[in-house]
């Protein structure tokens, strides 16, 4: 495991963490649900062609880099704290992933909390996977991608697809994952004034809806907890001012406990999920390019 470092001047995120600040995020969900598309949202660029897809009753996206190798694919699970995100939402995100992976990007819009609990998410992008392997689609082309909920998500997939007997991508990628809704890291208190994004009220809340009473350590639902031995090779970029900070670490080492092949990043003074600030941000396009770079590693 190593440290990801840039020389680049942090002028940027201290703006961007200032800006943040002056807006916060609506605490009401029906108005979050509405701001993570109208203001958090970064369209895709003119060279990424979509196409919509149902795949066994899931809605989902296909985002196409002109150029880019259609026989490789990532599948791409967005954040929102399981309440939240969507196709639009990260969109932007994912087709630039997709670019810097030389990669089709198909997008899974999973259920929500809190009309969908647990674990109607993992049955979603499960469907999928496996409707592409019915496809045609060879596993050793196929990654899985998340951020926050989708970060976590990605490992759940991975564990339910493995304990399935199904035959797993050939790499998977958690950007600031979240993967322990019982919060029992260190960093959900030490690091509360350093998230200018998340709070610990936020993600119970969330938590509190995606379980709907059921045990928030289930390791589907907090994959930190789950057995995690034979997945394919792992990179968690995690940046250091994260309140879900010892989420991503914890998940690395007990990744490599299981004999995981991990690479994990964290990045001095990001915060959660930076890469959607892509447009304003340097350490968003280098982390990004550094997906990237994983990915056709790997496939």
């Amino acid at each position: 495991m190593s440290d990801s470092t840039s020389s680049e001047d942090k002028s940027e995120i201290q703006a961007l963490i200032e800006f943040i600040r002056a807006n916060p995020f609506p605490e009401e969900l029906d108005a979050a649900k509405i701001a993570i598309d109208e203001v958090l949202a970064t369209p895709t660029t003119d060279d990424i062609v979509i196409e919509k897809l149902e795949i066994d009753g899931v809605p989902c996206q296909m985002l196409k880099p002109v150029g880019a190798d259609e026989n490789r694919l990532i599948i791409y699970l967005h954040g929102g704290g399981y309440a939240m995100g969507s196709l639009v939402s990260h969109a932007g995100l994912a087709s630039e992933i997709g670019k810097a992976s030389n990669c089709y990007v198909l997008q899974v819009d999973y259920r929500l909390a809190p009309e969908h609990a647990f674990p109607a998410p993992i049955e979603d992008s499960c469907t999928v996977y496996r409707w592409l392997l019915d496809k045609g689609y060879d596993s050793a082309n196929l990654s899985l991608v998340g951020d926050s909920a989708g970060g976590g998500l990605v490992i759940a997939n991975l564990v339910a697809l493995r304990d399935a007997g199904v035959t797993l991508p050939a790499a998977a990628v958690c950007i600031s994952p979240w993967t322990d809704l019982a919060f029992t890291g260190e960093s959900i208190q030490q690091r509360q004034e350093l998230d200018p994004i998340v709070s610990l009220e936020m993600l119970s809340e969330m938590a509190e809806l995606y379980m709907a009473g059921q045990d928030p350590k289930n390791p589907g639902a907090s994959p930190l907890f789950a057995d995690m031995k034979e997945l394919p090779p792992l990179l968690i970029q995690v940046g250091e001012s994260e309140i879900l900070f010892s989420d991503s670490q914890r998940l690395a080492k007990q990744a490599e406990a299981d004999g995981v092949d991990v690479v994990f990043e964290k990045w001095p003074e990001m915060i959660h999920v930076w890469h959607l600030f892509y447009p304003m941000l340097t350490e968003g396009r280098t982390a990004i390019s550094r997906i990237g770079e994983f990915i056709r590693e790997h496939t």
